[in-house]
């Protein structure tokens, strides 16, 4: 409301037919003009000395020839005055309200004030009077007015309303003691409602829309909120009268817009990951202390499970696990079951109710002394001890199956759950709902993608004492631990070692059952002994023929096998030699203990599933004491995405090979994996063992019988330098029956050589022709055909090796086991020597 600052302005607020703002006419009992007034000549355009003694009607006659302003004389005019139409000195018609009054007769006769004024002057007038009345008796917005001591003086209907009992009682109060208690919702304000009338009372400065929440005096059980405008009141020459309140009660849509606001906050909160415990949580930090002073949701066991909740389990509250729960106060005295745990409700309870009926239980008011509570004495006296009084239970639905309930309670709060409560608690289970069951489906997908890579990767490395191992394996997928890397080490024929690291493109799961199906054709074609560049040959092949038959079942872009790389060795411990092929790998690091990391040069294939390309190996010394490292790209170009800096700072890594290889593949995870890594990364560090010159043995033998019976002596003289009599039986019988089918079926020149390993003895023969030797079942009058089965029956393992020349047959027992534990070198120091899942680190001999 805007204060006048003017004379005239103030003055405009009187009645125009009263005091001095009125034309005022003298008239005698003739209509004679007595007395003209200076309002009179300005309102008409008449001197006084032109109209006095004159007739009224002569002067100002009548527009309308209504009979004049005479006419009044004789007749009572309203109070409001009465509008007539008079014809001003310049001749415009003039529309204005006219009172005569009678005042009392002197010896002259009757005297009557006559008391003009513009009608249009009038209806403004009129007009805010009216207004005037409406703010004071009718208006919906409270209206106090403060005194300068900032004390009330004054309040509208609306405001006295808010005040219990008669207006006497609060006048002379101030603003704080009307609203004991509140708090300002802004940050900017002082929280007293006395110090903000003050700061405007002292600088002028409107406060508009400020929300004050407070519990009034007439409902002191109930919080309310109001929208507040305070302004100064001043005189026409602008000294401070006081300040003016203007206060609307918005608690309803102050609760409408916390509403809305939490589902806004739920909508961005509840939802964020696919985590099932993470959701269940982002609901309770929703609820508490956003809606209730305590919550717990529960959900069925089948559910924290990942599986589809049972048709039967949704009836069964015992079928319940305690997901999650949440107060006010961080102790949690509400609490009875903590998380994980089986939560028990008796029938007749309302979440016994909730998950029966599937629909939410609203007790308002709670009843302490109801049947289900004297059944749970332990939940019964923690309420009774809070003072919990009002008690909420919602199910927890989405596409029709009720996975859970969520419990909310009061006690701190003083309002009990309402209608509007009950809605918007539904809202937010019902979003949570979808949310919950999302995480319950991606949870399922992630334990069978859990499985499928512990089924895919190696569980342990095979031990091998002519290698020692570790690796890394980081999908780039953390969430679901499925990648298209993978790696091995493969015992192969003479005491040699397979190492292979391999690479699909993409992730997730198609990548990791492609690379499955790689792995396991690397390990059935390294039983093969075939040669490394044939092997990836061979790889190359399986990977084309999966290409074409993805495409011939998705013809429209389903991704099917696109593509992988793969880095193929042999190490051979008596030749302390690796021999090297890759399609399309980054090639293998060798770490000397003297001099730089090197980098050997193996001939870069095409990545497999190009197709008709050949591949190429080459050998690579590997000294005593070095070690040799396999690795993804994604290990080198985790560094800025450069390959070459990823290169030095490997280099770096594999610095001191004479470390712990645990310590070494810590240190590259460091120093190369900074941050997240974008790609999957998978690499293998192997320390080879070479075997002393005085554990191989090694004859050129007769291509002739007489080479039996030769071997045997060889074998057994060998046997007694090494202390293997005890061996000496099942080696010669070995030795003898390979010798003799070289000399029957192969052709020559042959050779046997004895290998002690450092937990087997090897027996190989070597021959020059390519014909494999097959184990059969001899019938009862056959002479032969007995020879590999023996082996077999005596053998720990036999196999066939190819070569260039021709082949070997080998055969291995195990050593006793004194001798194996005189050869097994001893651990490195803090290396441990066993091992766990394929995703850990972990250092672990090979055997």
């Amino acid at each position: 409301m805007t204060t006048p600052s003017s004379g005239q302005g103030a003055a405009a607020l009187g009645d125009p037919l009263r005091g001095t703002r009125a034309a005022t006419v003298m008239l005698d009992g003739r209509g004679l003009v007595t007395g003209w007034s200076p309002e009179a000549e300005q309102l008409l355009g008449y001197s006084a000395h032109e109209v006095l003694g004159q007739s009224v009607d002569a002067v100002a006659a009548p527009a309308d020839g209504a009979g004049g302003v005479g006419r009044l004389l004789h007749h009572s005019t309203p109070e409001h005055g009465e509008g007539i139409t008079l014809r001003h000195r310049s001749g415009r018609l003039l529309r204005v309200a006219a009172v005569c009054r009678r005042l009392p007769e002197t010896v002259a006769g009757p005297v009557f004030l006559l008391l003009l004024t513009d009608a249009e002057d009038l209806g403004s007038w009129q007009m805010q009077q009216a207004l005037l009345h409406a703010v004071a008796t009718q208006s919906a917005v409270a209206l106090t007015i403060y005194g300068p001591d900032l004390r009330v003086v004054w309040a509208n209907s609306a405001a006295r309303q808010e005040l219990p009992g008669a207006f006497g009682l609060y006048r002379g109060r101030s603003g704080d003691e009307l609203y004991p208690g509140g708090q300002v919702l802004s940050a900017q304000y002082p929280s007293s409602i006395t110090q903000i009338m003050s700061r405007v009372l002292e600088t002028g400065q409107t406060v508009e829309g400020l929300h004050y929440r407070c519990r009034p005096l007439a409902d002191p059980d109930h919080e309310h909120v109001w929208s507040l405008s305070c302004y100064r009141l001043q005189d026409a020459a602008g000294r401070p009268l006081g300040v003016c309140q203007e206060s609307v009660d918005v608690t309803d849509l102050h609760r409408a817009q916390r509403r809305l606001a939490l589902l806004n906050e739920a909508s961005v909160l509840i939802g964020s990951t696919l985590d099932l415990r993470r959701t269940v949580q982002e609901l309770a930090e929703v609820l508490v202390p956003g809606v209730a002073d305590f919550t717990a949701v529960d959900l069925l066991r089948d559910v924290l499970a990942g599986r589809e909740p049972r048709a039967r389990s949704a009836g069964r509250p015992g079928d319940m696990r305690r997901a999650v729960h949440r107060s006010v106060r961080e102790d949690l005295p509400e609490a009875v079951v903590p998380p994980g745990r089986t939560v028990h409700y008796p029938q007749g309870s309302p979440q016994w109710l909730c998950l029966a009926g599937e629909r939410p239980i609203l007790n308002a008011v709670l009843d302490l002394s109801s049947p289900w509570l004297l059944q749970d004495s332990e939940r019964s006296a923690r309420m009774r001890k809070l003072g919990i009084h009002s008690h909420l239970v919602v199910p927890l639905r989405a596409r029709g199956i009720t996975m859970g309930v969520a419990t909310l309670m009061r006690w701190r709060n003083p309002d009990a759950f309402a209608a509007e409560d009950l809605l918007l608690v539904e809202e937010l289970a019902a979003r949570a709902a979808v949310c919950i069951d999302n995480a319950r489906r991606y949870t399922r997908e992630h334990q069978s993608a859990l499985t499928l890579q512990r089924s895919l990767l190696p569980h342990e490395l095979p031990t091998h004492t002519d290698v020692e191992t570790a690796y890394r394996y980081l999908p780039a997928d953390a969430e679901a631990g499925v990648g298209g890397d993978w790696f091995d080490v493969l015992p192969l024929a003479c005491a040699r070692v397979g190492l292979v690291v391999g690479d699909v493109i993409g992730h997730g799961l198609r990548a990791a059952a492609t690379m499955g199906r790689l792995r396991t054709a690397v390990h059935t074609l390294a039983d093969l002994d075939l040669p490394p560049d044939e092997l990836l040959s061979h790889l190359d092949d399986l990977v084309n023929r999966l290409a074409g038959e993805a495409e011939s079942a998705h013809p429209f872009g389903v991704e099917g096998v696109v593509g992988a790389t793969c880095l193929y060795g042999v190490y051979d411990p008596v030749t302390c030699r690796a021999t090297f092929a890759r399609a399309g790998h980054p090639p293998p690091a060798l770490a000397h203990l003297e001099k730089a990391v090197e980098f050997p040069d193996i001939p870069a294939g095409p990545p497999l599933g190009v197709g008709g390309l050949p591949f190429e190996s080459a050998e690579v010394e590997v000294p005593e004491g070095s070690i040799l490292a396999l690795y993804t790209d994604g290990l080198i170009t985790a560094s800025d995405g450069d390959p070459d800096i990823g290169l030095e700072r490997l280099s770096f890594a594999l610095a001191h090979p004479d470390r712990p290889l645990e310590e070494i593949c810590g240190g590259m995870e460091r120093i190369l994996l900074q941050d997240r890594p974008r790609d999957d990364v998978a690499f293998l560090v192997a320390r080879p063992r070479p075997l002393s010159i005085d554990n191989v043995a090694s004859w050129n033998l007769p291509f002739e019988p007489t080479a039996v019976g030769q071997a045997r002596a060889l074998t057994n003289d060998r046997l007694a330098q090494w202390q293997l009599e005890e061996l000496a039986f099942s080696t010669e019988l070995i030795v003898s029956e390979l010798v003799t089918n070289a000399i029957r079926h192969a052709r020559g020149p042959i050779a046997l050589r004895l290998i002690r390993g450092r937990n087997r003895l090897i027996c190989a023969v070597s021959d020059h022709s390519s014909t494999s030797p097959r184990m059969r079942r001899a019938h009862v009058v056959e002479e032969g055909g007995r020879g590999l089965f023996l082996v077999a029956q005596f053998a720990l393992r036999w196999g066939t090796r190819y070569t260039g020349e021709g082949k070997i047959i080998w055969a291995e027992l195990p050593l006793p086991s004194s001798e194996a534990d005189a050869q097994a070198p001893s651990n490195t120091p803090g290396v441990p020597m066993t091992g766990s899942s394929p995703a850990a680190c972990r250092t672990a001999p090979v055997r």
